[in-house]
Parts: C-alpha cells; sequence; structure tokens
C-alpha cells in the first residue's frame, strides 16, 4: 500500500499534528500517511489526535531520535 510522507522534522508542537491534519485533509479515506518527526512530543501529540479525530494509529517506531508515525485516515461517515 503506498503512503504519502510528511518531514516535519525539526518543528515542534503543535506544528507536526497541524501539518498532519491538513495532509490527511487531501487523502483519501484509508489511505496512509506517514510523518517523520523529531520533537519527542510528537509521540504523546499524534496518539492523542489519532484517538480524538478517529484516524488509526497504524505504526509508531523511533531510530536515531528519528520519530515514524503511520496514520490510517479514518472512513468517511454516513448520516
Amino acid at each position: 500500500m503506498s503512503e504519502t510522507l510528511l518531514d516535519v522534522r525539526g518543528l515542534s508542537c503543535p506544528l507536526p499534528v497541524l501539518k498532519a491534519n491538513r495532509a490527511l485533509r487531501d487523502l483519501a479515506p484509508g489511505e496512509r500517511l506517514r510523518v517523520i518527526a523529531t520533537d519527542r512530543a510528537s509521540a504523546t501529540d499524534f496518539r492523542s489526535f489519532c484517538k480524538e479525530t478517529g484516524h488509526a494509529l497504524v505504526s509508531f517506531g523511533e531510530e536515531a531520535g528519528v520519530l515514524s508515525f503511520v496514520i490510517r485516515k479514518k472512513s468517511e461517515q454516513t448520516t
């Protein structure tokens, strides 16, 4: 499955989550966004963001101080 990459290294809270939210708007439901960040607070921020918005935090990892998040955009809600 293809992913859109968003590199927010060097940005501090709340910018990584705000930029991810904007990027997710352009994706179709079910598509994935990979976010690369260096702000340590991003780990907590992205967990909270996904819980509040309904997007799925598919994976989270860290290597050499670089955090990686994969977020799957939620399905459209039917009313």
